[in-house]
């Protein structure tokens, strides 16, 4: 009886190898597709496996789009959010200790290709939690290379998970709410939706355009206050 947890350890650890090896080897939406047409038949369990492997994606740079909308499918909107949101700062803050303490070089050669992330740098020395939460909304750089880049940065560890977890949240609710509608997993890459009445479908569709105006107003806003920021820190490093 002593071993049963140990074993349990073992087998997940097992799964989320398997995981790893396939998103490797695998395009992001042969591994995805497959991932979740395989949870839907694994129960109410499989909530906490898919964090898991939602984290472990994020780590691995894989676009998480996908399994952010299969959540919705598999678990609908509230559940879904619940799996994903702190999936996603799990990913992400293991990405930032990786690049901080383990793969500073070859983040920096990543970087080498966005020239603008050195005055984010700048600017984070000043308010690391603002531009945190600026550059989740509207990123300079693609999400998936953020997270490392990041943790080149001064910003310090707690500023850097609740600014994000901040920021990332409305993308999360809109991509999990859009998920919610799908009929089928092959419909995360068709855009078709499941087959609901008209006035359920009708509620969907509005709930979404209100979604995704307030998330494009979000990430204008942040573009223009993360410009402001961006000028007016190279600025006082001009006039240093």
């Amino acid at each position: 009886m002593k071993h049963k947890p140990a074993l349990r350890v073992v087998g997940l650890m097992t799964i989320l190898s398997a995981f790893v090896l396939i998103a490797w080897k695998l395009p992001a939406r042969a591994w995805a597709e497959a991932f979740i047409a395989w949870i839907r038949n694994f129960g109410p369990p499989g909530a906490f496996l898919y964090g898991l492997v939602y984290a472990v994606g994020a780590v691995l740079m894989v676009p998480g789009s996908i399994l952010t909308a299969g959540a919705g499918l598999v678990y609908g909107t509230l559940v879904g959010v619940l799996i994903v949101s702190p999936a996603s700062i799990l990913g992400a803050t293991g990405s930032f200790l990786i690049a901080r303490y383990f793969a500073r070089e070859w983040v920096e050669r990543k970087l080498r290709a966005y020239p603008k992330f050195a005055a984010v740098d700048h600017a984070i020395q000043k308010q690391s939690f603002k531009v945190v939460l600026l550059i989740r909304l509207q990123p300079v750089i693609p999400f998936v290379l953020l997270n490392y880049a990041l943790g080149l940065t001064r910003v310090r560890l707690r500023d850097y998970v609740l600014a994000s977890w901040i920021g990332m949240l409305p993308a999360t609710i809109v991509y999990v709410y859009l998920g919610s509608a799908l009929h089928n997993v092959s419909d995360l890459f068709s855009g078709g939706a499941s087959r609901h009445s008209t006035a359920r479908l009708v509620l969907f569709w509005g709930g979404l355009v209100a979604g995704a105006v307030l998330l494009w107003l979000l990430t204008r806003m942040a573009k223009k206050a993360l410009q402001e920021e961006l000028n007016e820190s190279a600025l006082k490093g001009s006039t240093a």
